[in-house]
């Protein structure tokens, strides 16, 4: 069984405690929820930049951010993990982009450049996609649905999910597996 890369001391309430005396400038507990969480959050990192030491220093720099917008986290908007996990990820993309843009002193009119991810044809294609999707996702047997979209959009571990579901985490891969395969199936029809 895999482990979750989150320590299991922690569960999803006391993670927002910890951000919540994180914004009071409480340094034990940012210590403590950096132990908590930087595995996780170093993977997504890594998974993105593929270089170890980059990681390192862009994780730095995302746990500063981490500890100057704590008092901005709302519970009611995200899990304490997924907001972190998205500052990460912003951060690491912002990285690749800074190092993957040629070094240039010409000037760019940035509105000459077209914009060919919203043609219309495209545009109406991506908006058919999210409404199957959508009617795939309904079609899923309850709570599947809302279990998927909390493992692939918000980021949700398998034991985020079996603790959120309380259901056991072997039920919980099985769902999953399963409720791709019928998306697959729904998409694909």
């Amino acid at each position: 069984m895999k482990q979750s890369l989150l320590s299991e001391q922690h569960t999803t309430e006391s993670l927002a405690n910890l951000l919540l005396r994180v914004a009071q400038e409480d340094r034990l507990a940012f210590s403590e929820l950096y132990t908590s969480t930087h595995r996780k959050l170093f993977g997504i990192v890594y998974r993105i930049l593929k270089n170890q030491a980059v990681s390192e220093e862009v994780l730095q720099e995302v746990y500063l951010r981490i500890w100057e917008k704590a008092a901005s986290f709302d519970a009611s908007l995200a899990s304490p993990i997924t907001w972190m996990a998205t500052i990460a990820r912003n951060r690491t993309i912002d990285e690749v982009r800074r190092n993957t843009l040629p070094d240039s002193d010409e000037d760019v009119d940035f509105d000459l450049i077209a914009d060919d991810s919203m043609a219309p044809d495209d545009f109406f294609t991506k908006s058919q996609d999210l409404l199957k999707l959508e009617a795939c996702l309904g079609r899923l047997e309850s709570p599947r649905a809302e279990m998927i979209k909390a493992a692939y959009l918000d980021g949700f571990s398998r034991q985020e999910l079996a603790d959120h579901f309380e259901q056991p985490l072997g039920t919980i891969k099985t769902w999953l597996h399963r409720s791709i395969k019928q998306l697959q199936g729904c998409m694909n029809l």
